[in-house]
């Protein structure tokens, strides 16, 4: 598994290098602007890294309940002025002593632990509405009604996706989250009806070459199916995407599969999604034979968040779902997100260790 996050995060940094170099000249004058910050954040994130593997998982538990109460707190931050720091028509970054975080990264892994330390202890309850599934909504809830304000729809997609997941893998009642899918469609179709943005995106899906959308609403995902389809089977070769000379918005952020595909073709494409596939199934092999639910729930929500993540980016990019916007995890820019992501690898290494003592070999399931 290590050998695979190092894989990704290796390609990323040639990728973003070259993905990032025309806006970041043109913004600061170096080519290398983004590349340099993002191995700031990779360096940071290795010494993350380190230290989550060294500390072993079990104690997270205790703070439980402080993760939750974390959780909401950084949520709530990015509404305080002087703190807040608006990026497009999202509020949901903060600046802190000249530095650009944003909470929501880290809310995916004290949420999870949160998670994942109270179903354990409701394992044999959770079909119960008073001692179950009802807590869980009502948390689940507060957070969500935090993001949609922000409004982050597409970490909030993240976030939802990872609690049904470990909500599951902890016991819960398949009737239970069918109910909990079928109201969580409801609210996002109201959240669309209202929201024209988000409207939009859906109306991309449908159909992204209607001329009334084409050069407006769908412009992003057009240009990256243009990106995409003219890397054909080998690409056009590294550093020659001519989507990055400003067509193509967000390069350097939750478009880079687009410039991927357009410098290295599908092939390296979808070797990228094997190695996000095969990072699932390392880590389904950890979680199955932790020694506790804590770990395995833990382990299977940390590697569902990435996977997961990687797939719903990449997917919006070839328009095979709406764009949401959310990030490429281990390539994309981004320092919080790299050192959140290298935290939670950490983690997986500490519950591997902390395992039954069964050796993980190739293919064992």
């Amino acid at each position: 598994m290590i050998i695979i996050v190092g894989i990704i995060i290796a390609f990323g940094l040639v990728m973003l290098s070259s993905a990032s170099s025309i806006e970041a000249y043109k913004s600061y004058g170096d080519s290398y602007y983004f590349f340099k910050h993002q191995l700031v954040g990779l360096i940071m994130g290795l010494i993350i890294y380190w230290f989550f593997s060294r500390i072993d998982y079990h104690k997270w538990r205790k703070y439980a309940w402080l993760m939750l109460i974390f959780s909401i707190v950084l949520l709530i931050l990015v509404f305080i002025p002087g703190l807040k720091s608006d990026w497009g028509r999202a509020h949901s970054w903060i600046k802190i002593f000249g530095f650009s975080l944003q909470p929501a990264e880290f809310v995916k892994i004290t949420f999870l632990i949160y998670l994942a330390a109270w179903l354990e202890s409701r394992k044999n309850n959770l079909s119960d509405i008073a001692q179950g599934v009802g807590p869980f909504l009502v948390v689940l809830g507060i957070i969500a009604g935090l993001m949609i304000l922000q409004p982050d729809i597409g970490t909030l997609l993240i976030i939802t996706l990872i609690s049904l997941i470990v909500y599951f893998v902890g016991g819960g009642r398949l009737k239970h989250l069918a109910l909990i899918i079928i109201a969580g469609i409801a609210v996002l179709a109201v959240l669309v009806s209202i929201n024209s943005y988000q409207a939009n995106r859906f109306k991309c899906l449908i159909n992204a070459n209607l001329l009334q959308y084409k050069q407006d609403i769908c412009y992003q995902v057009n240009q990256s199916l243009i990106a995409v389809g003219s890397g054909g089977f080998w690409g056009r070769g590294l550093g020659a995407s001519r989507q990055k000379y400003a067509y193509l918005p967000e390069v350097k952020g939750d478009s880079i599969f687009a410039i991927i595909g357009e410098e290295t073709g599908l092939i390296f494409s979808v070797a990228l999604v094997i190695l996000y596939l095969f990072f699932f199934y390392r880590g389904f092999l950890i979680a199955k034979h932790s020694s506790d639910d804590f770990g395995r729930i833990l382990a299977i929500g940390i590697v569902s968040w990435i996977t997961f993540q990687a797939l719903i980016n990449i997917g919006g990019m070839i328009n095979l779902i709406p764009l949401t916007g959310v990030t490429l995890p281990f390539i994309s820019f981004g320092g919080t997100s790299l050192m959140v992501n290298l935290g939670v690898v950490g983690i997986l290494v500490n519950i591997s260790k902390h395992g039954r003592g069964v050796k993980i070999t190739n293919y064992q399931l």
